[in-house]
Formats: C-alpha cells, structure tokens, sequence
C-alpha cells in the first residue's frame, strides 16, 4: 500500500491512499506522404521527424504541451525498444501517482500504431517501464490507453480481432476524425469502454487530451471528462460550446 501526502492551504497536511495509474497514449505522427490527410506544411507534416511534427513536436503537439504542462512532470525515461516508435516521453501528474507515457510513431506506421491502440485495449502486450525506481506497467496493462492523429481507418481496414476481457477496467481515448463512428465495430470486441471520442472532423491537439486526462487523473465521472474536453477544444478552436460537445462524446 502507497501512500502520498498532500500540503494543502494554511499548512493542513492530508495523508491520502495513492494508488499508481498509467495513461498510455499513442500519437501517429502527422504525415504528408504516407497518410490519407489534408496536406500541411511540410515543416511540421514529416512523419519521420517528431521534433517538429504538429501533434508532436509543435506547441500544441503532446510533448510539447505536456512538457510545458504545470501540472505534469516531465521524467527521465529510456526509449522504446520498437524500432518505428521515434520517441517516447513519460509524465508524472504533479498531484498524484499517474504517469503518461507517450509514444511517437512514424508516420509511415499508422497501421502498426492502430493496432497496437486496439491490443493494448484488449489487455495484450502490457510493458514494463522503469522511472523513478518504479515500474510502470504500460501497453495492456495501462488503465487508459489514448490514441492522437489521423483516424487510419477511414484509409485502410483491419482484418484482425481485437478480443479481450472486461477486467480489469481499462479506458480509451480516441482523438482522430470521427472515431467513434469508424473504431465502434473494433473496439467493442475489446473489453475497454471508450471514454472520449469523436462524432466528426476534428484537430486532434494535446489541449483536448490533457483537460480530458486532468479529469480523469481527478476521478471525476465520464460526462465531467467529456465536458472538460469540449471546453478546451472550443477555447483553443472557437467553434462554440455546443459544437464541442457534439463532437467529442463518450460512452457507446
């Protein structure tokens, strides 16, 4: 059993039972050549180069943004052992013991970062990793299992089942273009629940995750999450409330 203790105002001190979640989000990075995309800038649409790449390297890519989050700590981490995941970066949540660890897949590799999405939904291939003398277990063994950028489904289809249990619970986040409508028949088979995913065309930057992964790492219910998220989607894309919320959803 772990332990944490929190200072609170006016000096109160709180021992509260902390318990160590893992958020796994895997990021296609965004690809001119090989992704079926409206085309960007070639500066930041190179899916070999994270760096600069738009839900990477750029300011509202994952790294970039978590990195600069005030609520997440960045930690020294080693990297991935798949030759076509390009870098990696783990978070600690400064108020608790959840980590998020972040994958960057080449471009050229949407298909693989897919299927790696719906297994580690299914509970399969969970991963050891070590940070700050503890291991987090990671892949299907992650409580949340995220996915960011362009939905590869609307170019390609998959052939393979994704069949897993219930238990434990496992969350997913899906932000890419209409994804609820294109991963349900995937997802179902998986025994994850989804928690945010989409109705429409979307720009899926680390905003939306992390007001949805800030709910979440507080435990608040799933219509609290969904409606955090269409928040910061309509503070950052001014599209109205109303649209944000029918966009980004949760539940079957």
């Amino acid at each position: 059993m772990r332990y944490t203790t929190l200072l609170l105002g006016l000096g109160t001190t709180v021992l509260l039972h902390a318990q160590v979640r893992v958020a796994h989000v895997l990021v296609a990075l965004c690809d001119n050549a090989h992704q079926g995309i409206v085309k960007v800038p070639a500066g930041i649409g190179n899916g070999q180069k994270p760096s600069t790449n738009l839900y990477w390297g750029c300011g509202y890519g994952v790294k970039t943004h978590f990195t600069r989050s005030e609520e997440w700590i960045s930690v020294p981490c080693a990297r991935a052992s798949t030759p076509h995941i390009l870098d990696r970066a783990i978070w600690r949540h400064r108020d608790s013991l959840v980590y998020l660890v972040a994958d960057a897949y080449d471009g050229r590799n949407i298909r693989e970062a897919t299927e790696d999405l719906l297994g580690f939904a299914s509970g399969k291939k969970p991963e050891r990793i070590e940070v700050e003398d503890r291991t987090l277990i990671a892949g299907g063994g992650a409580q949340l299992i995220g996915y960011v950028g362009h939905n590869g489904l609307m170019d390609f289809s998959l052939d393979e089942r994704f069949d897993g249990p219930p238990e434990p619970s496992r969350r997913t986040i899906i932000l890419a273009c209409i994804s609820q409508r294109y991963f349900t028949p995937h997802l179902r088979t998986t025994g994850a629940d989804p928690l945010l995913w989409t109705t429409g065309l979307m720009a899926p930057e680390a905003y939306t995750l992390k007001a949805a992964l800030n709910a979440w790492v507080a435990r608040e219910d799933d219509l609290v999450v969904r409606e955090c998220a269409a928040a910061a989607y309509d503070k950052y894309q001014h599209c109205g409330i109303n649209g944000a919320r029918r966009l980004l959803v949760t539940g079957w």
